[in-house]
Formats: C-alpha cells, sequence, structure tokens
C-alpha cells in the first residue's frame, strides 16, 4: 500500500472490500495508527443477534478502537440505506468533535455511494408508512402493490416490472408518503458527508483463491463459535423471510440444517459457495462503481 497521506490532510479513511478479504483488520490497525474510530458500513453487521455469522468485530477488537453501528439494529427493524446515512452522518460528526479520525469500512457499496454523494437525496419515509406497506406486500402480494402504484404513479408504474418486489415497494412508500413519484428525486445528489477528495479511499482486491479459502474456512469456524445459536435465536422472533435480516448469508443453510432437511456438512458448503459468489458480486461493483481515487490493494 502506498504511503497514507498525513493524518492532518484527510478528512476520513475509506475501507471498501469484499467478505472476509482482511478488511475490518485493516480498518482497526489504521485507527490505532491514525487516532481513528471506526464506522461499520455493512448492512448486515449493523443487526443484532447476528454476531458471528456476519464476522463483526468480537470483543477483543473493539476494545483496541470505538467501533460504531455494529449489532444496534434489532433483527424486527427494516433497515436502509437512509437510515444508515442519517446514522452515520452523526457518528462521524461526533468523531471528528473528539478530534479523531473517522475510519468508515464495509463491503456494501451503496452505503459508500450514499456518503460521498453519490445518491439521489431520497426523502425520509415514516415508519409507519414502511411497515404498513411492508406487510400489504405479504399479505396481498406485489401485483396489488403494483396495480395500486400504476393509479397513483403511472410513470413508475409503466416502468417496472410486475414481478419487481423491492422497486415497487419503494417507489410506492415516495409516492405515499409525500404525493410525488420517486422520479422527482431521482437525479438530486445527496449531501457530500465524506469528500473522497480529501478522504484516503482504499479498496481491498484479493487474490481469488486465497479469500476463496478464507470464506470455507471462516465459516466452519462460525458454526464452532456459536452461529447455530445466532440461527435459534433469530428464527424464534418469527420475522417473515423477506426481511432484510433473514437474508444474511448462513441463516437459511442453517436453518435448513436445524429443520432436519440437510446435514450440517451441507449446509456448511452451501453457505461457503453462497457467501464466495457474493464476494464475486461484490468486486464486480467495486471494479465498476470506484474510480481511480481509490486505490487498489491486496490483503
Amino acid at each position: 500500500m502506498k504511503q497514507i497521506l498525513r493524518r492532518q490532510d484527510i478528512s476520513a479513511i475509506l475501507i471498501a472490500g469484499p467478505t472476509a478479504s482482511g478488511k475490518s483488520a485493516l480498518a482497526l490497525q489504521m485507527a490505532r495508527e491514525h487516532g481513528g474510530e471506526v464506522v461499520n458500513a455493512d448492512s448486515m453487521q449493523v443487526y443484532g443477534v447476528l454476531d458471528r455469522l456476519t464476522a463483526r468485530p468480537d470483543a477483543h477488537d473493539l476494545g483496541q478502537a470505538p467501533h460504531h453501528l455494529y449489532g444496534h439494529v434489532p433483527p424486527v427493524t427494516a433497515y436502509s440505506t437512509g437510515l444508515w446515512l442519517d446514522q452515520a452522518t452523526q457518528a462521524i460528526a461526533g468523531i471528528r468533535a473528539r478530534g479523531a479520525l473517522p475510519v468508515v469500512v464495509g463491503g456494501t457499496g451503496l452505503y459508500f455511494r450514499a456518503l460521498t454523494g453519490g445518491l439521489s437525496d431520497m426523502p425520509a419515509i415514516p415508519e409507519p408508512v414502511r411497515t404498513e406497506l411492508r406487510a400489504r406486500l405479504e399479505s396481498e402480494g406485489v401485483e396489488a402493490l403494483h396495480a395500486e402504484l400504476a393509479r397513483l404513479d403511472p410513470e413508475m408504474g409503466a416502468r417496472l416490472r410486475p414481478a419487481d418486489r423491492q422497486r415497487i415497494l419503494r417507489a410506492l412508500e415516495v409516492v405515499t408518503a409525500t404525493g410525488q413519484s420517486i422520479t422527482a428525486f431521482q437525479g438530486r445528489g445527496g449531501a457530500t458527508i465524506v469528500d473522497p477528495q480529501t478522504a484516503h479511499c482504499i479498496v481491498i482486491d484479493p487474490d481469488r483463491a486465497v479469500l476463496h479459502d478464507r470464506i470455507n474456512r471462516r465459516f466452519s469456524k462460525m458454526v464452532e463459535e456459536g452461529a447455530l445459536d445466532e440461527v435459534r435465536a433469530l428464527l424464534a422472533l418469527d420475522i417473515p423471510p423477506q426481511h432484510p435480516a433473514m437474508k444474511a448469508i448462513g441463516v437459511s443453510q442453517l436453518a435448513e440444517y436445524l429443520a432436519g432437511h440437510l446435514s450440517l456438512d451441507q449446509a456448511v458448503e452451501l453457505a461457503s459457495t453462497a457467501t464466495r459468489q457474493y464476494a464475486k458480486r461484490q468486486m464486480t461493483w467495486f471494479r465498476n462503481q470506484l474510480d481511480a481515487q481509490w486505490e487498489r490493494v491486496q490483503s
């Protein structure tokens, strides 16, 4: 890695990378070396209960430097990029007020895009609206919501495929909450919380064979360290399977094992395969979406 800019010359350190790439260890190292505090930018590590299964920093790492936005969201909560950005903005402001350096690390590309002003400035959706529409999606089906969207926002209704669950839901949330089409907000740049011109931006691009080996070994270790108990606790909450927390890699596979439909070896292999596929998608996104301001490093 090239020499980092002088501490006084940078506004933040941003570290992106695929799962199991070593980015959390790098973030902790940089936080210790440069008087930093770590801010999570991973959409699954925000959830409580899923400690080992999402590879959150352990107690030892948490003791080495302050960490923010890890495990603070109940799994029943419908979390979003907008909510993360609001909370990250507050966390970063607090870090800077203490004279420390924000070190933002994670594998969720949209979080980094939002942080650097690259997402549309979408309105906040009141939680009652969000909760009601998600419940209706489950009880009435996507076709009914698409029909309502076509009535309230004909342009988006015509643009979206009737089976496009998430985009239909998002467009309907916006028009219900604001009375305006989501198109009225698209194209408006969001606020820049971290200017990439003044930040030290790093994206980890590991050797694929090395990464695959890490993934395979890591998931087996997760099981040894209590991932099954975490899945049991999550299932006990009776959360709908479409909920984001339920889509954490390993949840469905270990749930199938607990139900007696798979052996533990089969569940581990399926979860490891899904993790490798996810890492590939992450690497493709980072390669295509993060520009030359991001320093590429191997781990």
